[in-house]
């Protein structure tokens, strides 16, 4: 791990993380792929919220790694996974950092899903 680039770049960008307390889950297609109750949202400047799951806590068996990496130069690089139900596979949904900057370490190895750029997929409070 190292310092993050992008909080020396843009000091006034702010990610702000919270240890979340109720528990929180993930449905893909109506299917719990994620339950927790050890939730970090990340609250990002002009950026949608996200919250980062335990690996622990995600159905494992439902991803499965794909090509895609990108880089945040807030949080550092980022590994994508695709989702499987099935024979529906949805690509690219979900991504971990495994060795973010050391300004958020504790998202190392967390799984976060995008909920806004897929319809199927709802996270919220557990029901």
């Amino acid at each position: 791990m190292s310092k993050s680039p992008g909080h020396r770049k843009w000091p006034d960008h702010q990610v702000r993380e919270e240890q979340l307390e109720q528990p929180m889950e993930v449905e893909v297609e109506g299917v719990v792929v994620a339950n927790s109750r050890d939730v970090i949202k990340v609250d990002e400047d002009k950026s949608p919220v996200r919250y980062y799951f335990p690996r622990g806590d995600v159905r494992m068996e439902k991803l499965s790694h794909s090509q895609t990496i990108s880089e945040c130069p807030f949080k550092g690089h980022a590994n994508y996974y695709s989702v499987s139900l099935g024979e529906r596979q949805i690509d690219d949904v979900a991504w971990t950092y495994e060795s973010p900057y050391d300004e958020h370490k504790a998202l190392k190895g967390r799984i976060a899903f995008y909920d806004d750029r897929f319809p199927e997929i709802h996270i919220g409070p557990k029901s």
